[in-house]
C-alpha cells in the first residue's frame, strides 16, 4: 500500500510540476490551507487538546512545497521538544504553576470572547462582572 502511495505522489509530483500554471495554483492552495491549519493551530495551543499538533500539521502541509517551512518545522520541534524536556524535568511546583498560567490562559480567553458569561446565562446567573469587555 505504502508502495503504490509513495507512486501516486511521485506521479503527481511530476504531472503538476510539468505545468507552470497549475503548479503555481497548487502551491497556492497549498499555502493558502496550510496557513489556514497553523492559525486554527496557534489559536487552540493554549486549550486542552491538540494544539501543537495542529501547528505541526499546518507547517507539514506548508512545507510539502516551501523550504521555509521545512526548516521552521524543524526548529519549532525541536523547541518543542526541549520545552516538553524541561518541563518533565522540573519538580511538581513549577509543573503546576505552568498549568496554572495555561487555566488562566484559557479562561482570560474564554471570558474575552463572552463564552463565561454565555454559560452563566444557561444557569440563570446574573454576574455581571463574567461580561466580555470587548463585547460590551
Amino acid at each position: 500500500m505504502w508502495k503504490k502511495l509513495r507512486l501516486w505522489a511521485r506521479q503527481r509530483r511530476y504531472l503538476i510540476r510539468r505545468d507552470p500554471k497549475l503548479h503555481l495554483i497548487y502551491r497556492i492552495a497549498v499555502g493558502v490551507v496550510g496557513t489556514l491549519v497553523l492559525a486554527a493551530g496557534i489559536v487552540a495551543i493554549p486549550y486542552p487538546g491538540p494544539g501543537w499538533l495542529i501547528v505541526f500539521l499546518g507547517l507539514g502541509i506548508l512545507a510539502s512545497e516551501f523550504e521555509w517551512a521545512h526548516r521552521l518545522l524543524k526548529f519549532a520541534r525541536s523547541k518543542y521538544d526541549a520545552w516538553m524536556d524541561w518541563i518533565k524535568r522540573q519538580n511538581k511546583g513549577v509543573q503546576g504553576a505552568v498549568w496554572m498560567g495555561t487555566a488562566a490562559i484559557v479562561l482570560v480567553t474564554l471570558w474575552l470572547i463572552g463564552a463565561l458569561n454565555l454559560v452563566a446565562g444557561w444557569f440563570n446567573i446574573d454576574a455581571q462582572w463574567l461580561a466580555s469587555p470587548i463585547l460590551g
